[in-house]
C-alpha cells in the first residue's frame, strides 16, 4: 500500500507565509493593526516636523509592501505594481531608502503626509479582520460610514499639507491657515482673505477639488443606497437595548394591516406590557400601509420592523430572540395551500428552538394533523380545530362563537354606553367581561370560602361581588376544572379562574363592605330575602342593570320546576339554599342524569327496529396525530361506507335524499368545500356523551370534494352523520340534502377562495351564497365562517335597511374612538350567525398574559375533556321558569339543584314597530351617532327600541315611511287625508308593502317548488315550514340577538332567554366511573365485551 499526505501545497514557504500574513484572522488583524499604527505615526511625525520646522524622517513599510505584493501574486506583475497603495509606498519609502546611502539627497522632500491614504487602506483591511476574528458581520452601513469619514479626513489632510508645503515659496502660510483655507473652499463658502499665491499651490486645489467632486459623491451614493436598504430591511435591534428592556418577537410570511393593528391592539392593551418593545421579522418588504402606520409615533417607539427570515440566523441574531420573552409565529390563512403555509411555520418554530431554545413560543397552525410536530411549544391554537368546534356548538348553544369572541378580546365594557339604545349599553358593558385568575388565599372575592363547596363559593361571590366563578386548579395538578360540582372543596391554595370586569387587583372596594359584612353574618341567608344593593359591585365595574329578552333552546336543558309552596297567594315562591358542603340527598342527580338515565333504559322496540341502540365509548379511530379522545354516542359495529352516502342508495338502503330516512330531529348540515380533517372536531362535540340520545340531530355534510378513505373511517362509528358530494350553488344539491328539514345550516368559508387579488373579497362567493339562501330559506338558521371580519356587514345584506345602516355609522365611530370591538354590534355576528376565526387571534396573543385562556377555551368548545370538569350547555326560559324573576334567583336555583354555573344569556328582542316610530327612531340613532353632545337634552323626547317590543304608538305620523315606488302614492295619500286617517293610511301602507314582499316570496316559492318537483321530492314540507305568512317572516326579520356576559344579579329574566351554563362532568357522580372509562377505552367497539357507560 502506498501512503498519501494531503494538503502538501500548504507546508510551501509562500504558502506558510500567506497563512500567517493573509489567511489567519488573528495574526493578519495585528499585522495590519501595526501598520496601521505607523501610517498615523508617520502623518503625526510629519505634522511635529512642520511645526518645529525641523525635518524628520519617516519610517515606512515598503518590505511588508513588497511582500504583500508578493505573496498576492497571481501571474500578472502589473495588476500588483500599478495598485494604488503599491505607489504610495514606493513614493514614500524608495526616496528614504536612497538617502539613506547618498547622505546628499537627505534635504529631499518626501511626502509623508500620503500615508495618510495608506492608513485609511490599512483601516479598511483591519475592520474586515476584525469580523471575521470574531466571527460577527457588523452592519455594511457602519462600514461605509466609516469609509466616507475616512476618505473626507484624507482629502482635507492632504489638501492642508500639500498647500502648506507648496506655499513656503508664496504666502508662507501655517497649518492652521491651511486648514481655514481648506474648510472654506470644500464648503463652497470662499471669503477670499485667504488665498494660494503660486501656480503649484492653485493646481493642487484644482486637483484635489475634482478629486473630491468625484470621489465623495460616489461615497454618499453607496451610503444612500445602504440605508435605503437598511430602512427596507429593519436594520437591527440593539443588544444593549435587549438586555435592558423587554421584547417579544413576531414572526410572520407576509404582514397585512389587519394582522398587525389586531396584534398590537390585544398586546398593549394590557397595563404591564407597556414597556414592551414589539420586533417583526417578516422576509417580505414592508408594504406602503404598514409603513404609514408604524410611523405613528404610538408605535414607531415600541416597533421595530426587521426583513429577515426566521430559518436564518442572522437575521434571528438581529433580532436578538435569544433574549426575547416570547416568540409569537403566525400561519398566513390566505394562502390557498394550507398545508404548505403550516409547513413554513413549523420550520420557523424549530429554527427559532434551534437558535433560542429557552424563549416560549406561541404557534398557530392551521391544520390539526400538523399540530404534533409543534408539540414542544408552549402555547398552540390550531385554527381549524377551534373554528369547527365553535360551528358545532353554535348549532345547540346559538352564538358560542360571539361568546368565545367575547370572552377572548381584551375590553373595558365602555363601547356604546353614551347610545340612547338600551340593548346597545347593556350589550356593550357585558362585553368587557373577561376571565381572569388569582390564588384562593389571597383573595378578596374567595378567601372567605375556604372549605366551602364550590357551587356555594361560586354563587356567594356573584351575590356579592358579581364574579362568576368558573373554574378552579388544583396546586400540584396542571389541569384546569371547570365547575367540577358541589362536591369540589375549595381549597386555600387553589387558582380560581372567574368572569369578571376587571381583575381582583384592579379593583376598590368601599368601606361600606365591612359593616355590610357584619350585618350579614348575623344573618342566616334564606332564598326568599331580598337582594343586597349593588354599591360594591358598581365599584367593581360589574354591571347592574335591566335586561330585555331572547329566543332558541339548546340541547340538554334544565328543569326548574315551581317549588309547591311557591302556589300559595301572597307569598313569593322560594328557593333552596346553596349548601357548603354538598350532601347527596340536596343534588338533583336526577335534572343532572335524566337524559341520559332515559337513554340507558331499556330501548323500546321502534329504537331497535330502527337501530337507534348506540354504545359510549372512546372513537377507535382518529383521523389526525393529538385529538384529544372524547367521550361519544357511537354505534356499536361501523357503518358501511356505501351507507354514508346521503343521496344515492346502496345495497343496505335504497334512500336518495334526506326525507327517505325519516329522521325525527332536524338536520345539522354544513357545506365545506374539502372534508378536513377539522371537520371531525364538528362532529364529535355534537356527539358527546353528554348529550341527551334523543335529542341528537343528524349532521349531513355537503361537500364539493369527495371524502378521502381515512376521513370516512373516522366517521362511520358516529350515528346519523351522512355526506353528500354537492355546493350550495346548486339548489337541486340543497334540496336533496334536506335544506328543508334543517334547523340549522353551516357554511364555512372555502379554501379556494383564498387566491382573490383583492384581499377582502376572499370572502365574495361565500357572501353571496349565504344571501341566495337567505332569500330563499328565510326561516333557516344561517350559520356563516368568513376570512375578514370586516365583511360581516354584508351578511343578511338589506339595501335600504335604515337601522344596519345607523349600526354602520356606530362601528365606525367606535372604531374611532379606538374599540377593539367596533364589528360587535352588527346584528348577525351579535346574534352569532357569523364569525370569523381571525378573531381568534386574540387568544393566541391574550395566552403571553394569561397562560390558561387556551385551556379554558378548548373546554368550553369540547376540544379537550378532563375528567372531573364540567362542559358547556343551555338552557331556555320558559313561561314555567318565569317564577324565578331574576338572574341571582336562577343562579341559586342551578347551584342548589342541579349544580349549574350559569355564565350568561342569549337574548332576543322584537322589532315589531310602527311606521311612525320606525321614523322616529331612525332620526333618532342617526342624531345620537353623529351629534352625541348636541343630544343630551332631547333624550327624553325619544322613546329607547327596547320599549318598543309590544307597545303602539301614541304619536300617528301623517308622513310614513314607504319604500320604492309607493312613495309617491303615499305622499299623495297623506295630502289627502285628515289627521285622524293616519291609521288607516298606515294600515294601506302596510298592505303594499306585503303585496310586494309577497309577489317576490311567491316568485322565490315557485322556483323552489319546481326543483322540488323535477328532483321527485314532496313540495309540502316547503310551505309549511319555510314559506311562512308574511307576519311570521316580518317577526324574523325584525328580530335581534345578543349576548349578556356575566349579567348583573338584578338582571331580570325574559321570557325565551337562553341561559349559557357549565355543567358538572355527570361521571363524576357515577360511582366507578373511571374504571368505565378505562373499559371503554381499552375495548374495541365491535367486541361483545364493550359495554354501554352506565350513567
Amino acid at each position: 500500500w502506498v501512503q498519501v499526505e494531503f494538503y502538501m501545497n500548504e507546508n510551501t514557504f509562500k504558502e506558510r507565509l500567506k497563512l500567517f500574513f493573509i489567511k489567519n484572522q488573528r495574526s493578519s488583524l495585528r499585522i495590519r493593526l501595526f501598520n496601521f499604527s505607523l501610517k498615523l505615526l508617520s502623518c503625526l511625525l510629519y505634522i511635529v516636523r512642520v511645526l518645529l520646522d525641523d525635518p524628520t524622517q519617516g519610517l515606512g513599510c515598503l518590505f511588508e509592501t513588497l511582500l504583500l505584493s508578493y505573496l498576492s501574486y497571481k501571474g500578472n506583475i502589473w495588476e500588483q505594481i500599478l495598485r494604488i497603495p503599491f505607489l504610495l509606498e514606493i513614493i514614500n519609502a524608495v526616496p528614504f531608502i536612497i538617502t539613506i546611502f547618498w547622505p546628499v539627497l537627505r534635504n529631499l522632500f518626501i511626502p509623508v503626509f500620503l500615508n495618510c491614504w495608506l492608513a485609511k487602506h490599512a483601516l479598511e483591511n483591519m475592520i474586515n479582520d476584525l469580523h471575521r476574528a470574531i466571527q460577527r458581520t457588523q452592519s455594511a452601513m457602519f462600514n461605509q460610514v466609516l469609509i466616507l469619514i475616512s476618505t473626507l479626513l484624507c482629502l482635507i489632510f492632504t489638501c492642508i499639507c500639500g498647500i502648506q508645503h507648496l506655499e513656503r515659496a508664496g504666502n508662507r502660510l501655517t497649518l492652521f491657515d491651511s486648514l481655514y483655507f481648506c474648510i472654506v473652499t470644500f464648503s463652497t463658502v470662499g471669503f477670499g482673505d485667504v488665498t494660494p499665491k503660486i501656480w503649484p499651490s492653485k493646481l493642487l486645489v484644482v486637483i484635489m477639488i475634482c478629486v473630491a467632486l468625484v470621489v465623495l459623491p460616489i461615497q454618499f451614493e453607496q451610503l444612500a443606497y445602504l440605508w435605503m436598504e437598511r430602512q427596507k430591511s429593519g436594520g437591527n435591534y440593539s443588544r444593549y437595548r435587549a438586555q435592558t428592556e423587554k421584547h417579544v418577537v413576531l414572526c410572520v410570511s407576509s404582514l397585512k394591516i389587519d394582522l398587525l393593528m389586531d396584534f398590537l391592539n390585544e398586546f398593549y392593551a394590557h397595563p404591564r406590557l407597556q414597556d414592551y418593545y414589539v420586533v417583526i421579522l417578516c422576509p417580505t418588504e414592508m408594504d406602503a400601509q404598514v409603513r404609514r402606520v408604524l410611523q405613528i409615533p404610538m408605535w414607531s417607539q415600541r416597533v421595530i420592523y426587521l426583513q429577515g427570515s426566521a430559518l436564518k440566523d442572522q437575521d434571528l441574531l438581529r433580532a436578538k430572540m435569544d433574549d426575547a420573552e416570547a416568540c409569537f409565529i403566525l400561519s398566513s390563512r390566505c394562502e390557498v395551500d394550507r398545508t404548505a403555509a403550516d409547513h413554513q411555520t413549523i420550520l420557523r418554530a424549530w429554527a427559532v428552538k434551534d437558535f433560542a431554545p429557552n424563549c416560549p413560543l406561541y404557534v398557530q397552525i392551521l391544520k390539526p394533523e400538523n399540530k404534533f410536530h409543534i408539540k414542544f411549544a408552549d402555547h398552540v391554537v390550531c385554527e381549524e380545530e377551534f373554528k369547527y368546534a365553535m360551528l358545532a356548538l353554535n348549532c345547540i348553544c346559538p352564538a358560542t362563537s360571539t361568546l368565545i369572541t367575547l370572552l377572548v378580546h381584551t375590553s373595558r365594557g365602555q363601547e356604546t354606553q353614551q347610545s340612547p339604545e338600551q340593548w346597545q349599553k347593556m350589550y356593550g358593558r357585558c362585553s368587557g367581561n373577561e376571565v381572569y385568575h388569582i390564588n384562593l388565599e389571597e383573595s378578596t372575592f374567595f378567601a372567605e370560602y375556604e372549605g366551602k363547596s364550590f357551587t356555594y363559593a361560586s354563587f356567594h361571590a356573584h351575590k356579592k361581588f358579581g364574579v362568576c366563578l368558573i373554574g378552579v386548579r388544583k396546586e400540584d395538578n396542571k389541569n384546569i376544572l371547570l365547575n367540577p360540582g358541589p362536591r369540589y372543596i375549595m381549597s386555600s391554595t387553589d387558582i380560581c379562574f372567574y368572569i369578571n370586569i376587571t381583575k381582583e387587583e384592579n379593583s376598590a372596594f368601599k368601606k361600606q363592605e365591612k359593616h355590610r359584612k357584619n350585618h350579614e353574618s348575623k344573618l342566616s341567608y334564606h332564598g326568599a330575602s331580598r337582594l343586597p344593593v349593588h354599591s360594591i359591585i358598581a365599584s367593581m365595574g360589574t354591571v347592574a342593570i335591566d335586561l330585555q329578552d331572547t329566543g332558541c333552546r339548546g340541547a340538554s336543558g334544565a328543569t326548574l320546576a315551581l317549588p309547591p309552596e311557591g302556589g300559595k297567594e301572597g307569598r313569593r315562591p322560594s328557593i333552596a339554599p346553596v349548601l357548603e358542603v354538598a350532601d347527596s340527598s340536596s343534588l338533583h342527580t336526577c335534572d343532572l342524569l335524566s337524559d341520559q338515565s332515559e337513554d340507558e333504559t331499556t330501548p323500546s322496540d321502534e329504537e331497535v327496529s330502527a337501530g337507534l341502540e348506540y354504545a359510549k365509548g372512546y372513537p377507535p379511530y382518529s383521523p389526525y396525530i393529538g385529538s384529544s379522545p372524547t367521550f361519544c354516542h357511537l354505534l356499536h359495529e361501523k357503518v358501511p361506507f356505501c351507507c354514508l352516502r346521503l343521496d344515492k342508495g346502496c345495497q343496505h338502503n335504497y334512500y336518495e335524499d334526506a326525507k327517505a330516512y325519516g329522521f325525527k330531529n332536524k338536520l345539522i348540515i354544513v357545506a365545506a368545500e374539502t372534508a378536513g380533517n377539522g371537520l371531525y372536531n364538528f362532529i364529535v362535540p355534537l356527539r358527546a356523551y353528554y348529550r341527551p340520545k334523543k335529542e341528537l340531530n343528524p349532521i349531513v355534510l355537503l361537500l364539493d370534494n369527495p371524502p378521502d378513505m381515512h376521513f370516512l373511517d373516522a366517521i362511520c362509528w358516529f350515528p346519523m352523520v351522512y355526506y353528500m358530494v354537492g355546493s350550495i350553488d346548486n339548489l337541486d344539491d340543497l334540496l336533496r340534502c334536506g335544506v328543508t328539514f334543517a334547523a340549522n345550516m353551516v357554511v364555512v368559508d372555502k379554501e379556494s377562495t383564498m387566491s382573490a387579488e383583492e384581499d377582502y373579497m376572499a370572502d365574495a362567493k361565500t357572501i353571496v351564497n349565504v344571501q341566495t339562501l337567505f332569500r330563499l330559506f328565510s326561516s333557516l338558521s344561517i350559520i356563516t365562517e368568513l376570512t375578514h371580519p370586516a365583511n360581516m356587514r354584508f351578511m343578511q345584506f338589506r339595501a335600504k335597511d335604515c337601522y344596519s345602516l345607523a349600526l354602520s355609522k356606530l362601528e365606525k365611530k367606535e372604531r374611532e374612538k379606538g374599540s377593539n370591538l367596533a364589528f360587535m354590534f352588527r346584528l348577525p355576528f351579535a346574534a352569532g350567525r357569523v364569525f370569523s376565526i381571525s378573531m381568534l387571534d386574540t387568544l393566541l396573543y391574550q395566552s403571553f398574559v394569561k397562560d390558561y385562556m387556551i385551556s379554558i377555551t378548548r373546554l368550553l368548545l369540547g376540544l379537550d375533556t378532563t375528567p372531573g370538569s364540567g362542559f358547556l350547555c343551555s338552557m331556555k326560559i320558559t313561561e314555567e321558569d318565569l317564577w324565578i324573576r331574576t338572574y341571582a334567583r336562577l343562579y341559586q336555583k342551578l347551584c342548589s339543584s342541579t349544580g349549574d354555573i350559569p355564565i350568561g344569556v342569549y337574548r332576543t328582542e322584537s322589532q315589531k314597530l310602527t311606521t311612525s316610530e320606525v321614523g322616529q327612531l331612525i332620526s333618532q340613532i342617526s342624531i345620537s351617532v353623529e351629534e352625541w353632545e348636541d343630544t343630551k337634552d332631547t333624550k327624553e323626547q325619544f322613546s329607547c327600541r327596547g320599549n318598543h317590543r309590544n307597545s303602539t304608538s301614541s304619536d300617528q305620523s301623517d308622513h310614513p315611511l314607504l319604500r320604492r315606488k309607493s312613495m309617491q302614492w303615499a305622499r299623495r295619500l297623506s295630502r289627502r287625508a285628515p289627521r285622524h286617517s293616519a291609521k288607516t293610511a298606515e294600515k294601506i301602507n302596510q298592505q303594499r308593502m306585503n303585496l310586494y314582499r309577497r309577489s317576490e316570496r311567491q316568485e322565490l316559492a315557485e322556483l323552489v317548488k319546481n326543483r322540488m318537483k323535477h328532483l321527485g321530492l314532496s313540495p309540502a314540507g316547503y310551505d309549511t315550514f319555510f314559506f311562512c305568512p308574511l307576519d311570521e317572516m316580518n317577526d324574523h326579520q325584525n328580530t335581534l340577538s345578543y349576548i349578556l356576559i356575566n349579567p348583573s344579579p338584578d338582571t331580570r329574566l325574559e321570557l325565551n332567554d337562553i341561559v349559557y351554563l357549565i355543567r358538572p362532568d355527570p361521571l363524576t357522580y357515577v360511582p366507578n366511573a373511571a374504571a368505565s372509562r378505562k373499559d371503554s377505552f381499552c375495548n374495541t367497539v365491535g367486541q361483545d365485551t364493550r359495554e354501554e357507560t352506565q350513567l
